[in-house]
């Protein structure tokens, strides 16, 4: 076994040795205001609500576009590298969807690929706070510069899933040599000050927005270190070089929280309440189909934490139509939409805290 294990870390050693020439290149989330709670939200209930608060609603078609001038317009071998890259993504068997479009006001995800302006995306569902002229993702430098930067695509359409840098994992135990981290994260092609070198390297997360205990070194949303940056644990003083691409536990957590759709929705009437179940893959999706054109009002009951939203199917495609969130606050999830007679809708409502021993919704 010991020998087996030394076999594998001098794998690893030399992985990362051999690129020890080439200057690692890495993602820098923006950053945004960490969310506050009231003294009246309990301390297991902010625990849900950091866990679930940027994830999407299970079955959510997400529209993405390429800027196609100026300076955030990038090569069409570019543009290729991340539409296989989303490919990677839904392979897997998740239950959200991807569709390129070719005009901005349809798309949540908006990439550019500015030069020298560093690879990043927002995270999860924060992308919808973005201004429509403005990017959710960019890319800055070549991708297609190596095979491997297929793996910059993945880990930032990642990030737009909901997912976090796996380094700053807290179950990861690692002790880094703080000055030299910032050293050589201020260096060429980084440049960082030490705010962002710690605010995306250094910094441990909420252990509340990491799913599960264990840490995934070969993550894709997992930095590459090279050697003397890492003081423990000791068999990665060395460096470490994720395998590449989506690990086991990328494709366990994904499936977790967006697992495939049942083919079927169960149809919801007027003025009949249907309990809800909670947990992460608990979502319920209903079938709406209106008997009148008029306002319709879509509501959660019983004290829970609640994403509710709508989506009008058009040509067979669920598309927005609005969502409410009450997680951390004291009233329900509600929705007041127009909707038409002769079309199909779909209501998806996830509960990830209840207090009440039963949660339900209903329209009217």
């Amino acid at each position: 076994m010991s020998k087996q294990k030394n076999h594998t870390e001098n794998q690893e050693s030399a992985s990362v040795a051999a690129r020890a020439d080439v200057p690692f290149q890495y993602c820098a989330m923006p950053q945004i205001v960490e969310r506050t709670f009231t003294a009246e939200v309990a301390p297991n209930r902010q625990e849900l609500i950091i866990l679930f608060g940027n994830k999407w609603l299970n079955g959510t078609l997400l529209h993405y576009y390429f800027f196609n001038e100026g300076l955030w317009a990038g090569s069409e071998a570019e543009k290729a590298v991340v539409r296989e890259a989303f490919k990677t993504w839904k392979t897997i068997g998740i239950g959200l969807e991807f569709k390129e479009v070719t005009f901005r006001s349809e798309a949540e995800i908006r990439i550019g690929f500015l030069k020298g302006d560093g690879s990043w995306s927002y995270l999860g569902r924060d992308i919808l706070d973005i201004p429509i002229n403005n990017r959710t993702m960019n890319f800055g430098w070549d991708l297609t510069r190596s095979p491997r930067e297929i793996d910059t695509a993945i880990h930032e359409i990642g990030h737009t899933l909901g997912f976090p840098h796996e380094h700053q994992n807290p179950n990861a135990g690692i002790v880094w040599d703080e000055e030299k981290v910032y050293a050589e994260l201020a260096k060429p092609p980084n440049r960082w000050d030490r705010t962002k070198t710690f605010n995306n390297i250094i910094r441990k997360l909420d252990p509340s927005a990491v799913e599960g205990s264990n840490w995934d070194p070969n993550s894709v949303m997992h930095y590459p270190f090279g050697a003397g940056l890492i003081k423990s644990p000791p068999e990665y003083m060395r460096g470490i070089q994720p395998a590449g691409s989506l690990s086991a536990k990328d494709k366990e957590v994904a499936l977790k929280f967006y697992p495939l759709l049942p083919e079927q929705e169960i149809e919801l009437a007027p003025f009949v309440s249907i309990p809800l179940e909670v947990g992460i893959d608990r979502q319920q999706n209903f079938k709406v189909i209106p008997e009148a054109t008029r306002e319709y009002n879509f509501a959660t009951f019983g004290l829970s934490d609640s994403v509710l939203g709508i989506f009008e199917k058009i040509d067979g495609e669920p598309r927005y139509t609005d969502a409410d969130d009450d997680s951390g606050e004291a009233r329900n999830a509600t929705l007041r939409v127009k909707l038409f007679v002769g079309r199909e809708y779909v209501l998806r409502v996830r509960v990830y805290y209840q207090q009440d021993e039963k949660v339900a919704v209903m329209m009217w």
